[in-house]
């Protein structure tokens, strides 16, 4: 008797487990990724090497957040290197590079190695820089099988549907 009622409630927990209802209103759109671009970064003693870019509106933790430098123009078409960027002498020692961190506030880009005084003026000076974030809820799909590949600028804008052409202009003080 104790089997049979355990096989009756074994097949009424599945049967009300497979149970579903109509499927609701969808939500709101949640926000967009987005890109914001950066001319005229210094990297100078005077702000450590280290200037600080603000944002808004401001990042979520779940949000993730790229940085890529201008590197030159090829063909009439902007090159975009991803960060961290990283550059060796000659002989295979670190030089240099720029990396970043974020808060939910601001990008902070960074020049990183050992003597920065002696980093040519045009790694240092007059740069140009995109930040794109990318909300949580989309992000996550960067862990399918059909992510974008990161490093390249181009490919990410298009996984995600960014018009490259209404970048958002930030003003470094």
């Amino acid at each position: 008797m104790k089997k049979i009622l355990t096989l009756f409630a074994l097949v009424g927990l599945i049967a009300f487990t497979s149970c579903e209802g109509p499927e609701g209103p969808p939500g709101e759109p949640g926000p967009a990724a987005e890109v914001f671009q950066v001319k005229g970064v210094n990297f100078t003693a005077s702000n450590n090497y280290n200037p600080i870019i603000p944002l808004n509106p401001n990042i979520f933790s779940s949000d993730m957040v790229l940085v890529y430098r201008k590197s030159g123009v090829d063909n009439g078409a902007d090159v975009w290197k991803m960060a961290p960027e990283l550059y060796y002498f000659d002989d295979g020692t670190f030089n240099f590079g720029y990396n970043f961190n974020f808060t939910l506030r601001d990008v902070s880009i960074y020049l990183d190695g050992g003597d920065l005084a002696t980093v040519v003026d045009g790694f240092r000076l007059n740069q140009t820089f995109r930040i794109v974030i990318i909300p949580g809820y989309l992000s996550g799909a960067a862990k399918s099988v059909n992510k974008p590949d990161f490093s390249d600028y181009h490919a990410v804008i298009a996984k995600y549907g960014i018009d490259d052409s209404k970048v958002k202009e930030i003003t470094v003080k």
